[in-house]
């Protein structure tokens, strides 16, 4: 628990809204009133916020509303007054250019939400990739007690009576197709199959992800990642976080007394052990950020660097999330991490208790699923960062989605410009490119883009996949989908549009790559780059107002998480002054 806690009954902040019987009092009691309430919600009990991510246009959360009225159930049962808040709701599928560009709006939004209006806590309801570190951010911006519920993975899908992974069969299906492998009615066909439930994708992609760092980081409930959208388990345990986050007011357990240095490195370690995305290290970054807890991408590597991939699940395996949860989910991974010395066991979690408490007991179902940690699906999982002459600021990839024979290369660089080059060229036979080349994509950055999108794992060419040829190393400042595979070099930093290395790399350039010794090397002289650099010219920004004009103009750099510069640290949620 966090030092000098008041104890409880005590003053709550809604109470600055609703208690007493001054005319402001009345305004805001009676207002709310004509929603059919009682006069004993206001006594002062914990008013919740249920800051719900629903949307019709966020497939992956389309359940949220119905889960949502689980959370009240909790919340009511607890002694605590449930208000339920629609919440700015980014979708990677829907949004353009990137729900990523609009994850940092999402979190001002969100914290304003719950700065300004009478809550005393937060149920963070999330799903679809930006909307959980989004709530995350926003609540560690406000400091306010909060708790993730996850709408959970969809279920597993099938095709011609193989496992079908969201996103990851999309990527192996669309290249299948160009190297004619695969026809475009049995593609159509297969769509279906992708997507059958409701919920978020299926494999261990970017959604999945943050819901094991949410959970591995203490914010969420032992056992919350992994359990299916459709099962009953997820509304119980709606239910019960609805309960706990009363108990959390009461007991003044905020985000800051949980997201410290050392849950931060058990997340790092988690994502490693799980295979987890590229994605997590950016959100996580940027959330790290907003507590002015120092992660960098040096932790990401120090922690992840020797930690096992344990979850056989894809891209980097063969099961997909259902198994994952019937094999006894994150607690087992947990536990498994806590017994080979890799986890701060007293780190707290919402639960009240430490993480090791919640986790000591959990069983492994499956060890084909959840490896042992003696015979992991990959014996150094992790993150590798990256770092050389054209990655000053660091670059990343994934080793447990890579292709191990190409994590020492050398190759001769195919450049593309931007992505618009990319599609006009990449199916072009007479692209002067084979396996043994590094393809090069340059302003898909946090600023190039803008938003930086998941491009990273671009395409390979039809006259290379014709070959057979399934990877080549590929090298960008974009993201990649946390459900794709390959060996992918991703957030190169500086990005291109800031002026970093990677925006004068050439056509015919050899560059190096070799992970395990983390280097990322233009094969130029020093005075040739810095030539280049010196004759480069920026592209132009976004022109006019609004957000992407905002957000071009303070976005920083992938390495320190893309936030805005203006939104880092905790600035609290005191009790604005009434204007009534």
């Amino acid at each position: 628990m966090s030092n000098n806690k008041k104890t409880w009954p005590r003053k709550l902040r809604s109470q600055e809204w609703y208690g007493g019987t001054s005319r402001d009092a009345i305004y805001h009691r009676g207002w709310l009133k004509n929603q059919g309430y009682p006069n004993d919600v206001f006594d002062g009990r914990p008013v919740i916020g249920i800051m719900n991510t629903w949307s019709d246009l966020t497939p992956c959360n389309g359940h949220l509303r119905e889960l949502a009225e689980k959370v009240k159930a909790g919340v009511w049962e607890a002694g605590g007054f449930p208000v339920e808040v629609p919440a700015f709701s980014a979708s990677e599928n829907t949004f353009r250019p990137t729900a990523m560009m609009f994850r940092n709006l999402a979190a001002m939004s969100i914290e304003e939400q719950m700065r300004g209006q009478p809550i005393d806590g937060a149920v963070l309801m999330v799903g679809c990739d930006k909307t959980t570190p989004s709530l995350l951010m926003a609540a560690a911006s406000t400091d306010l007690p909060s708790i993730v519920v996850t709408g959970g993975p969809m279920l597993n899908g099938y095709f011609h009576g193989e496992r079908v992974g969201s996103g990851t069969h999309l990527w192996k299906f669309s290249e299948a197709v160009k190297a004619g492998d695969m026809s475009q009615e049995d593609f159509l066909e297969a769509e279906q199959s992708m997507s059958r439930s409701t919920g978020t994708c299926n494999t261990m992609g970017t959604a999945s992800s943050m819901a094991s760092m949410a959970e591995a980081l203490g914010m969420a409930l032992s056992g919350n990642a992994a359990i299916p959208a459709v099962d009953s388990r997820r509304r119980v345990i709606a239910q019960l976080s609805g309960r706990r986050i009363v108990d959390m007011v009461k007991d003044d357990l905020k985000p800051s007394d949980i997201l410290t240095k050392d849950a931060f490195e058990n997340a790092i370690r988690t994502n490693g052990a799980i295979g987890g995305s590229t994605n997590a290290l950016i959100h996580m970054l940027a959330l790290a950020g907003r507590l002015d807890v120092d992660v960098t991408l040096d932790d990401w590597d120090r922690c992840g660097r020797d930690v096992p991939t344990l979850v056989n699940l894809m891209p980097s395996g063969d099961y997909l999330m259902e198994e994952f949860f019937y094999a006894g989910g994150l607690p087992v991974v947990l536990r498994a991490l806590g017994e080979a010395g890799l986890l701060h066991k007293d780190a707290l979690t919402v639960s009240g208790h430490s993480i090791w408490e919640d986790v000591k007991h959990a069983q492994n179902h499956n060890e084909d699923v959840i490896r042992p940690v003696d015979k992991p699906l990959t014996p150094q999982g992790g993150i590798a960062v990256l770092r050389g002459n054209l990655a000053p600021d660091g670059a990343v990839l994934k080793p447990s989605a890579a292709s191990k024979h190409l994590l020492r290369h050398r190759g001769r660089a195919v450049v593309f410009e931007d992505i618009d080059d990319y599609k006009a060229k990449i199916n072009d036979d007479a692209l002067d490119i084979d396996e043994t080349c590094v393809m090069v994509l340059k302003n898909c950055g946090p600023k190039g883009y803008p938003g930086m999108s998941e491009v990273g794992n671009m395409g390979l060419p039809p006259k290379v996949l014709k070959k057979g040829i399934t990877d080549m190393v590929r090298i960008s400042d974009a993201r990649m989908s946390g459900t794709a595979y390959g060996t992918v070099v991703l957030h190169t930093a500086p990005e291109a549009a800031s002026g970093g290395p990677l925006a004068v790399v050439q056509n015919g350039d050899m560059i190096e790559l070799d992970v395990e010794a983390r280097h990322l090397h233009l094969d130029i002289s020093e005075a040739e780059l810095q030539a280049r650099l010196d004759a480069w010219v920026p592209p132009p920004g976004v022109s006019g107002g609004g957000y992407a004009w905002l957000h071009q103009e303070h976005v920083e750099g992938a390495d320190t998480g893309a936030d805005l510069d203006f939104l880092k640290g905790c600035r609290g949620a005191p009790v604005a002054r009434d204007s009534h």
